[in-house]
């Protein structure tokens, strides 16, 4: 059916090794056979697989084939975990929100600053599924017309809206700030912290090195053991 398309494998990690043969099969050679019939069948078809485990990992304990790996891995993306992602978490949940509403048939329902605020806190180990289901529960759940942090889940009721540290525990001058400017500064300061060492660095932003570096090349940045530049 994706013949001439494009076909979508979901977590891709989670393919048995008897079919992962017959995947290798049909991207090395652009074949297949249906089920019944012995005449392989020539497709042309792009592959997108998704997974949110480490096949680089499997392949080298063998539970993922190294050559199906390397065939797959031919230009990968990374998603940035949500808790990686902080200053999307109001912007998604707005989105999630207004979709819940009308599901439900609640539009005149509205969402109160902190429950935001609250929400951008939590590190959703569940991503964006849980997030969904959180902004779900809470307007099912709410009796007013206003939802509140007592329609939080008592995990997200615990979580302070601003962690100790957390660089947004300021007042924004009135003539405003460029967060572009505030990110770059906050990525130079841990590489310097961190003497260059990006790993490290990440690690003081609590995010994945990747995600750090990615941001690196956002802002044209780069270190070679001097000054940040």
């Amino acid at each position: 059916m994706a013949d001439g398309g494009t076909l979508f494998l979901d977590e891709i990690g989670e393919l048995p090794l008897e079919s992962q043969v017959k995947l290798l099969r049909l991207i090395q050679h652009g074949e297949l056979e249906r089920i019944g019939t012995t005449t392989p069948k020539v497709i042309n078809v792009r592959i997108i697989a998704a997974t949110n485990r480490n096949l680089s990992a499997m392949a080298e304990d063998g539970t993922f084939r190294n050559d199906l790996f390397y065939r797959l891995a031919v230009v990968p993306l990374y998603l940035p975990p949500l808790r990686e992602r902080k200053e999307d978490i109001p912007e998604l949940a707005e989105h999630l929100f207004h979709n819940a509403k009308e599901k439900h048939g609640l539009q005149a329902l509205r969402v109160a600053p902190s429950v935001m605020a609250r929400l951008s806190a939590y590190r959703w180990p569940g991503n964006i599924r849980e997030l969904e289901n959180v902004v779900e529960r809470m307007l099912v759940l709410s009796n007013g017309e206003q939802v509140t942090e007592e329609d939080l889940p008592e995990g997200l009721q615990r979580i302070p809206a601003v962690q100790p540290g957390n660089p947004l525990n300021f007042d924004l001058p009135e003539e405003g700030v460029s967060l572009e400017a505030i990110e770059r500064e906050l990525l130079l300061r841990a590489l310097d912290k961190a003497g260059g060492n990006q790993t490290r660095a990440a690690r003081y932003l609590d995010i994945s090195r990747r995600t750090f570096i990615y941001r690196m090349e956002k802002h044209g940045l780069r270190y070679d053991g001097g000054d940040p530049e």
